[in-house]
C-alpha cells in the first residue's frame, strides 16, 4: 500500500489531477462567496433608494436583519403621535363623524355606532385581508386585531392594499397599521406578528384585553388549508361569527365573486378543500363564504409548481421573508385579491350594523342527508341478519359511526351527487360495495348498558339509485358474486379511484 501511494505522490499525472481538483474546489468556493456578495450588495442598493423625508441626523431603521435600512420617514412619526392622542381620547369627535358621514346616513347613526363599538379580527394580512382591513378602518371600525406572521415582500406590491416600498420587508401586521394610522388614528390595533394554529386560537382569538369585549367578528384571509380549516372550526364550535376568504389566485372575473355559504361554494380549489375538511369534521353549512364562480378555461392562469430549474434563473427572493426563503408564484391579477377583500369588508360591517342583508342559501340538501344517512342505517341492519341467520332482535339499537357530514362528503364531494353506476341523481341511497367477510358487528358491555355498532368505514360506500341498489343487495351483499362479476371495469376503476380519494380524507375525520 505505501509504494502505490509513493508511486502515486511521484506521478505527474496524479500530481495535475490532485491540482486541477483543488483549483476547482477553491474556484467554486470563490464564485459562490462572490454571488452571494452580489445578492447582498442588490438588496442594499435597492432598499436604501427608496426615498426618504427624514433628516440625515434620525436614527435608521433596518428593514430586516440582512437588508439595506430605510430612514425613518417625518409623516410616519407625526401619523404615531396623532395616533396616540387620537387613542387616548385627544381627538374631536366631530371631526371623526364628519369624516365617516356618508357611512352614518347611510347605516344610519345607530348603525354607525354599532360600527364603531365593534371588534374585528383579521387572520391574513396578504391581499385579500389588507384591502379588507383598510375598508374596516375606513368604515369605522375601532378595535381590530391583524394576525399574520409574514412580511411585505417586493412581490405583494401588486395586490396589497397599502405597502409601499418603502413598507418591504416590514411585518404585514405593521404595515397596516404604519399606513391606516394617517387615514384613520382613532383606530386602535393589537398587532398579533405569528402564524394563526389551532394550538393558540384561545389567545389569538380572546376578548379585548383593556375591555373584555369578545370579537365581533372574525375574518379568515388564510390561503393555507390546515389552519383555515382550525379557524373555522374553531369559530364554528365557539360561536363566533366568521366570514371566510378562497381563492382569489387564477381568477379574473370580478362579475362571479358572491358571498355564499360555505355548503355552496363551487369551482374553487381552496374552496373544495376547506369545504371536504369540514364537512369531515361535521360542519357542513353555517358559514358565509366569499368565492368564485369562475372555471378555467383554455388560456387561464393555472397554479403550476415551480420547477427547480426557475429559481435558477433569477433572484426570485431577494426580497423575500428571509434570506434564501423559497418563494412559490402564484398567478394573482391585482385587482382581483381587492374585490375579495372589498366583499368580505361590505358582509363584516352590513352584519354588525344590522343592515339588511342575504347570502345565497345553502343546496338544500339536509334532507337529503337525512335520507342518505337512513340507508346506511338500514343496509347495515340487513348485512347483520344476512350475518346471523335472519335474527330481527340483532339489529335492534345497532349504530352505525357515519354522521351527517360524513355522508355529505361521500355524496358531494366523492360521488359529485351522482350514481358510480349510472351517474343518475335522484333517488340515491349509499351501500356497502364489497359483501362483508368477516363479522360486521361489535358488542361492549353487556345487558342494560350494552352497546352495538358496526365496524362500517366510508370507504365502504358507494353512492348509487334505490333500484340499482336493491339489485346491489340481492347480487353481492346477500348473494354470492362480486362487484367484478355484476359491474363492468370502467365501474369497477370508477369506485376504486373514489376509494382511494375517501382514504385520502378519512383521515382528518
Amino acid at each position: 500500500m505505501t509504494s502505490i501511494l509513493e508511486r502515486a505522490s511521484t506521478n505527474p499525472r496524479v500530481q495535475l489531477a490532485a491540482t486541477a481538483i483543488a483549483s476547482g474546489a477553491v474556484v467554486a468556493g470563490a464564485i459562490l462567496g462572490y454571488q452571494r456578495l452580489q445578492r447582498s450588495e442588490r438588496v442594499h442598493k435597492l432598499k436604501s433608494s427608496i426615498p426618504s423625508l427624514a433628516d440625515a441626523d434620525e436614527a435608521l431603521r433596518k428593514l430586516d436583519g440582512f437588508g439595506g435600512p430605510s430612514r425613518v420617514d417625518k409623516e410616519d412619526l407625526r401619523n404615531e403621535i396623532l395616533g396616540r392622542r387620537a387613542q387616548a381620547g385627544d381627538y374631536d369627535d366631530e371631526l371623526i363623524l364628519e369624516q365617516l358621514a356618508r357611512n352614518r346616513v347611510f347605516l344610519t347613526p345607530e348603525g354607525l355606532d354599532k360600527l364603531r363599538g365593534a371588534f374585528v379580527v383579521v387572520v391574513g394580512c396578504g391581499g385579500v385581508g389588507s384591502h379588507c382591513t383598510a375598508a374596516l378602518a375606513r368604515s369605522g371600525v375601532s378595535r381590530i386585531r391583524l394576525i399574520d406572521f409574514d412580511q411585505v415582500t417586493l412581490s405583494s406590491l401588486n395586490r396589497h392594499a397599502v405597502a409601499t416600498l418603502a413598507d418591504v420587508g416590514i411585518p404585514k401586521v405593521h404595515c397596516l397599521q404604519r399606513r391606516l394610522l394617517a387615514v384613520a388614528p382613532w383606530v386602535h390595533f393589537d398587532l398579533q406578528q405569528e402564524k394563526f394554529w389551532d394550538q393558540a386560537a384561545d389567545r389569538l382569538l380572546s376578548p379585548w384585553k383593556e375591555t373584555g369585549q369578545k370579537p365581533d367578528f372574525v375574518v379568515d384571509a388564510i390561503d393555507n388549508i390546515d389552519t383555515k380549516v382550525a379557524l373555522l372550526k374553531y369559530c364554528h364550535d365557539h360561536e363566533l361569527p366568521v366570514i371566510s376568504a378562497m381563492g382569489a389566485g387564477c381568477k379574473s372575473d370580478p362579475t362571479r365573486i358572491i358571498v355564499g355559504d360555505i355548503g355552496t361554494s363551487t369551482d374553487d380549489g381552496l374552496s373544495r378543500s376547506t369545504r371536504r375538511r369540514l364537512k369531515l369534521l361535521g360542519i357542513t353549512k353555517g358559514i358565509p363564504t366569499v368565492y368564485s364562480t369562475e372555471k378555467t378555461g383554455e388560456g387561464k392562469a393555472e397554479l403550476l409548481p415551480l420547477p427547480e430549474d426557475e429559481f435558477k434563473k433569477g433572484q426570485v427572493g431577494d426580497l423575500g421573508v428571509l434570506p434564501d426563503f423559497r418563494v412559490r408564484i402564484l398567478p394573482v391579477l391585482g385587482t382581483m385579491p381587492a374585490v375579495f377583500g372589498y366583499t368580505v369588508a361590505n358582509h363584516v360591517i352590513l352584519a354588525i350594523t344590522g343592515y339588511p342583508h342575504d347570502y345565497l342559501p345553502a343546496k338544500g340538501r339536509e334532507k337529503m342527508y337525512e335520507g342518505l344517512l337512513a340507508s346506511v342505517q338500514g343496509g347495515e341492519e340487513k348485512v347483520l341478519r344476512y350475518q346471523t341467520g335472519g335474527d330481527p332482535s340483532i339489529s335492534v339499537g345497532l349504530k352505525t359511526p357515519i354522521t351527517t357530514g360524513d355522508v355529505a362528503f361521500l355524496a358531494e364531494e366523492v360521488f359529485k351527487g351522482r350514481s358510480v353506476i349510472t351517474g343518475l341523481t335522484t333517488r340515491l341511497i349509499l351501500t356497502r360495495w364489497r359483501k362483508p367477510t368477516s363479522p360486521i358487528l361489535i358488542k361492549i358491555g353487556e345487558g342494560a348498558s350494552e352497546q352495538k355498532s358496526s365496524n362500517l368505514k366510508l370507504t365502504d360506500l358507494v353512492l348509487m339509485t334505490k333500484e340499482e341498489g336493491t339489485r346491489h343487495d340481492k347480487l353481492i351483499l346477500s348473494g354470492d358474486q362480486q362487484p367484478e362479476d355484476v359491474y363492468d371495469a370502467t365501474t369497477v376503476a370508477k369506485v376504486e379511484a373514489a376509494q382511494k380519494e375517501t382514504a385520502f380524507y378519512e383521515k382528518y375525520r
